[in-house]
């Protein structure tokens, strides 16, 4: 009989696992994703952004079981400019700073000297971008860093992976497009609505 495979969310384990995984030098690392709860046009839920994060984090982190755990991360993110589209959730700037400090806190605080906060949410960049540094010294000594997980597919190798031949645009991932649509067809398809896409 073959070894259940690691958990690899931190919010599956109890103290007691996660205590021991720490204490035997097992965890290297922790994801904590960031997304948003926003308007997607009228064909994809407004869950996008949080399901692609999630279903990215937890991909990586199973690639590289047991080191890896994904924390609980920022459902809700930085979307004020979605607001006059109802159901939008959003936090102000330093709610969102305050709360994801708080995160990373938490983390170094279970011992975790190697982080990455991973986002999937374009509203979230420039607040992240512009404090960074303070993140950087208030957690000094840990191997922190931010990124959008697109960022780590390059445009030619996006516009391999689309089907028809068209160019992504610049601003890659775009919002509700090519890109967006093709993850969630691919890997949450109840979350389009067939029948919108031409909306």
């Amino acid at each position: 009989m073959s070894k259940a495979a690691p958990e690899t969310l931190l919010g599956k384990l109890t103290r007691r696992e996660f205590r021991e995984r720490m204490a035997s030098g097992e965890l290297a690392g922790c994801l904590i994703p960031v997304a948003a709860i926003e308007q997607h046009l009228e064909h994809m839920a407004m869950e996008h952004d949080w399901r692609s994060v999630g279903l990215v984090t937890r991909a990586v982190a199973e690639q590289l079981a047991p080191r890896v755990l994904v924390a609980e991360g920022l459902m809700c993110g930085i979307s004020e400019h979605h607001m006059r589209h109802p159901g939008t959730l959003t936090l102000s700037p330093g709610t969102f700073l305050a709360v994801l400090g708080d995160m990373i806190d938490s983390m170094v605080r279970a011992g975790f000297k190697n982080i990455i906060v991973v986002n999937g949410h374009g509203g979230n960049i420039e607040p992240v971008r512009g404090t960074w540094d303070q993140f950087l010294r208030r957690f000094e000594g840990v191997n922190l860093h931010f990124l959008s997980y697109w960022d780590t597919l390059g445009q030619a190798d996006a516009n391999d992976l689309l089907r028809g031949g068209r160019r992504l645009s610049d601003d890659m991932p775009g919002h509700a497009q090519e890109f967006e649509t093709a993850i969630a067809l691919a890997k949450f398809p109840e979350n389009v609505r067939a029948d919108a896409l031409a909306d």
